[in-house]
């Protein structure tokens, strides 16, 4: 099923803009109009179009002007210039800028129907993916609208989010759905095993090679490829993989022949790449090439709208069969929490709250037994340094294991803020290595704690 555009034409000769739009009405779809570069800005502060359409010579704000605005504040929005038959160098210039396509005056009707049919999608679906908020269905549009492209796409947003659930979906509503889906996480494996794993090896390229075998990027090659924590990855192999992004091949370690690519990359933050690159924590040209379409996903606590349906499908995937449902006061319970750890969060409450419940029922006292279980270890008091297993009755021993580990979180989290969130200053303050403070978060998030 072919879905309805609506089309901003942004010229300011009113007879070109009039025949345009009743091009564009024809083919049934809606349209928008603005005289010049500075009205479209205006229209678009509170229109959100498929396609914009703009003449490049306009009296205020040509569309060249109107492109490098849009191209930095909506990136996701494809824009068609409109250039006189002989300024091809303009129409060049407008791609390198980033516009999707040209035309060129002028053009019979047929021509623009025909353009418009090329950026006519498909009406989006959120099958795979739980989405009833505002927010969530945005984003699924917005996905569909880009798939069709290569372009790379970064999701930021909190641990636990769902951005891999989230670049699932652009995998499934893209071309490459038939290819595969290869995700790596950055934060959790050592920085000397990353670069083989990333890019491959050679035989002999290092002690302990003993056969080649291909990269994450090779095996995903025809498909997506997920580089999951992209902010925990070491600067010098951000170097490496920003040459492997921009020429689109990738050598092996030991070798020296380059393997061309045909690789969608998506990367994933929990946080603020742009204050990460002012840090001097992660390289601007890389940040640059990842950050073509930006996607925030919200935490679960912005789309309440989500947490019932989302909660409805975990309940199934570990009732087994069991007839299990929630009673209406445990749903509003769910909805007013602030789920800090956001869907991680809720999946491990679902998950507890199942093997608790008698009947066929996850009543409101169920679910509130599930929340306190899963905040024990935030409020376990912490060990002195100068505890001793050994002077504690067995019986104690695991009870002192899950307080050392939460006295370690704690203190995690406490240096954490103590520096603004510096992981190398915290690193150094802990007396570890920042590989190690990253692998303690990885895991951290893991268990369903927000950090």
């Amino acid at each position: 099923m072919q879905h309805r555009l609506s089309v901003l034409i942004v010229e300011d000769d009113a007879t070109l803009r009039e025949a345009l739009c009743d091009t564009v009405r024809l083919a049934g779809d809606q349209v928008l109009e603005a005289a010049d570069g500075e009205q479209a800005l205006r229209v678009l502060a509170t229109a959100e179009p498929d396609l914009v359409i703009t003449d490049v010579q306009m009296d205020r704000m040509g569309g060249a002007a109107l492109l490098r605005h849009l191209r930095r504040d909506r990136p996701e929005l494809p824009v068609v210039m409109i250039t006189a038959h002989g300024s091809v160098r303009q129409a060049v210039e407008a791609m390198q800028e980033g516009a999707s396509d040209y035309l060129l005056k002028p053009f019979e009707a047929e021509v623009l129907l025909s353009l418009l049919e090329r950026f006519r999608l498909p009406s989006p679906s959120v099958e795979g993916m739980v989405a009833e908020s505002p927010a969530m269905l945005k984003i699924c549009q917005l996905l569909t609208r880009v798939a069709c492209s290569d372009a790379t796409v970064l999701l930021s947003g909190e641990s636990g989010v769902g951005k891999e659930v989230v670049a699932r979906y652009l995998h499934r509503c893209s071309d490459r759905a038939d290819g595969p889906f290869v995700a790596i996480n950055c934060a959790a494996i050592p920085e000397n095993m990353l670069e083989a794993m990333l890019f491959g090896y050679e035989k002999g390229a290092y002690t302990g090679a003993h056969q080649a075998r291909p990269g994450k990027f090779e095996t995903a090659d025809g498909g997506t490829l997920l580089l999951d924590e992209i902010s925990e990855m070491d600067l010098g192999l951000q170097a490496k993989l920003l040459r492997v992004l921009q020429e689109r091949e990738v050598e092996r370690l030991g070798g020296n022949t380059p393997i061309p690519l045909d690789v969608r990359v998506v990367a994933t933050t929990n946080r603020d790449l742009g204050a990460a690159v002012a840090a001097g924590e992660f390289r601007e040209d890389l940040y640059y090439r990842l950050n073509v379409i930006p996607v925030q996903v919200p935490p679960l606590r912005d789309r309440a709208e989500d947490i019932p349906a989302l909660a409805r499908t975990f309940l199934a995937r570990f009732t087994a069969g069991r007839p299990l449902r929630f009673s209406p006061e445990a749903l509003a319970r769910l909805q007013a929490q602030p789920w800090r750890g956001n869907v991680r969060e809720l999946q491990n409450c679902i998950q507890r709250a199942v093997l608790l419940a008698e009947g066929d029922q996850v009543s409101e006292a169920v679910l509130r037994q599930a929340l306190d279980l899963g905040g024990l270890d935030t409020v376990a008091q912490a060990v002195t340094p100068d505890s001793k297993a050994e002077h504690l009755p067995s019986t104690e021993v695991p009870q002192l294991d899950g307080r050392l580990k939460a006295h370690e979180r704690e203190m995690i989290v406490s240096v954490l803020s103590a520096v603004n969130g510096s992981r190398k200053k915290a690193a150094e303050q802990l007396g570890i290595s920042p590989r190690t403070l990253r692998y303690k978060l990885a895991r951290l998030r893991e268990m369903g704690h927000a950090v």
